[in-house]
């Protein structure tokens, strides 16, 4: 796995301003994959970052980078914890959550409409996409909105943003643990620096 491919999938969760980012990678070995990994875990701890494969076979692995205190947060809104709960959860510790979805995931293939709460999606639009399963949405970007369009267009052009920013600053020297942003747990989403 490639720092620049890592700053492209997920450059808005590097900066702070997104829960988590899923994204593909091909790897030769599981143990490749696992240093990979642990190195990618090791020089993003201290900045509040995890990294997980929800899924791996046949050399590709589904990787998600996260900010553990935001998941946190995130799923113990309680719109969020009422969609997790009717989807069969459980109790909504983040831990058990992922740990269900890792498990959704391998056994399914497919991705449960509720993975949305693990990548900072709006309540409102997960549970608007599950109900009206995909369609009549008011626009699309990183997700289909059912509620705040004009909030959400908002949120689609600073993660763009972010991105470009991010890969100039990565193809210019600067290193992957200097690009992740520490974010104090203290803060909440709306008063980050936007």
């Amino acid at each position: 796995m490639s720092e620049r491919e890592l700053v492209r999938q997920a450059a808005p969760t590097l900066a702070g301003i997104k829960t988590g980012n899923l994204f593909p990678c091909r790897y030769a070995s599981f143990e490749e994959l696992k240093t990979d990994i642990g190195s990618v875990n090791r020089r993003l701890r201290e900045k509040g970052l995890r990294l997980l494969p929800l899924r791996y076979a046949a050399g590709r692995a589904l990787l998600y980078l996260y900010r553990p205190a935001r998941l946190q947060k995130d799923l113990a809104a309680p719109e969020a914890r009422e969609i997790l709960r009717d989807a069969g959860y459980g109790d909504g510790r983040q831990e058990r959550c992922l740990g269900e979805l890792m498990r959704r995931l391998r056994a399914e293939g497919a991705f449960p409409h509720e993975i949305g709460l693990f990548l900072g999606y709006p309540p409102e639009d997960v549970r608007g996409f599950m109900e009206h399963r995909g369609r009549e949405s008011k626009c699309e970007g990183c997700w289909k909105v059912y509620g705040d369009a004009e909030r959400a267009r908002e949120t689609f052009r600073r993660y763009r943003r972010c991105t470009a920013q991010y890969l100039v600053r990565h193809e210019a020297g600067t290193p992957l643990a200097r690009l992740a942003v520490a974010i104090p747990t203290c803060l909440s989403r709306d008063t980050m620096i936007r």
